[in-house]
């Protein structure tokens, strides 16, 4: 089976980027194609406060308090306020993607420097348009809503069933989930984006080793990691919008091998598309896509 029918039979568009680490072989479907990251681009938030504590602008003990955005996990489930550390900040957003210690990392760097980090590294497509509160609450503000809290309030009000679906279309036509969105990058720009971080030329070697660290420790294994059997490492960090987009990017390596990376994206184009079958689809294509690449070996 091709790597389009591995999406199109799971109900979804795909995009895919997959290379060994030096660069040297590739794999690709539309790979250049504009897509919404979504929480994939929290490995470059990461890669610039790892870079800032590696030379000494950020200071890593610093302690940060944290109150909840809109989330469906970790901290925004909280309801009093939270303080920790600035690495340990890192820490959570990695391994849970935490929306809160990634804005509270983007208020520290600053979203212009994530962005200059980037165009250092040549990744011309990838841009970082606004922090994460800002960017659900402008997924309400389409929908008709002053806010996502607004929104949730409504939803909680249990709206008439026609009321509901189409809110949710407005959602679904947001400009957070357009191809042409603030916030975009390529899957060709994310294998560019972690073989910088797997050779330790996106920053200071001990921020990249930082970076590679966390990423194995992501506690998603049910995307990429899914394609590929025991003893096979997977760092990766996943991402996904509103039922809409679901990606992942990833570096695999097997025993006594190169690191191969591998960036997926997915985009489904109509309503209740089951996320376990997209999900194994992303495991299914990078692990085709890889196969690809150790045949040439």
């Amino acid at each position: 089976m091709s790597l389009p029918e591995i999406f199109e039979r799971a109900g979804c568009r795909g995009f895919l980027h997959a290379m060994t680490v030096d660069g040297r072989r590739e794999v690709g479907l539309l790979p250049d194609d504009p897509v919404v990251p979504a929480s994939v681009v929290k490995v470059l938030v990461a890669l610039e406060a790892e870079t800032r504590m590696a030379d000494g602008r950020l200071d890593p003990v610093e302690r940060v308090e944290v109150s909840a955005i809109p989330g469906p996990v970790g901290f925004s489930l909280f309801q009093d306020h939270v303080e920790l550390s600035v690495r340990d900040l890192v820490v959570i957003m990695l391994t849970i993607s935490d929306n809160v210690a990634t804005d509270a990392l983007l208020d520290l760097v600053g979203l212009e420097s994530v962005n200059a980090a980037a165009t250092r590294l040549g990744l011309s497509d990838t841009q970082v348009g606004s922090n994460l509160r800002d960017l659900v609450d402008s997924i309400a503000e389409d929908a008709g809503f002053e806010s996502w809290k607004a929104f949730q309030g409504w939803v909680a009000e249990e709206p008439a069933p026609d009321a509901l679906s189409a809110a949710q279309v407005r959602i679904w036509g947001s400009r957070a989930l357009r191809t042409d969105a603030a916030t975009r990058t390529t899957a060709r720009d994310m294998t560019r984006l972690l073989r910088a971080i797997w050779t330790d030329q996106a920053g200071p070697p001990r921020a990249c080793a930082r970076v590679r660290e966390l990423m194995a420790r992501q506690l998603t294994r049910n995307r990429v990691a899914s394609g590929f059997g025991l003893g096979v490492s997977v760092a990766a960090k996943s991402g996904g919008l509103m039922g809409v987009v679901r990606n992942e990017v990833a570096v695999v390596t097997f025993p006594d091998e190169p690191p191969y990376a591998v960036a997926v994206f997915t985009r489904t184009d109509r309503p209740h598309v089951d996320e376990r079958i997209v999900n194994a689809a992303i495991g299914e294509a990078a692990a085709r896509a890889v196969a690809a690449l150790r045949e040439t070996d």
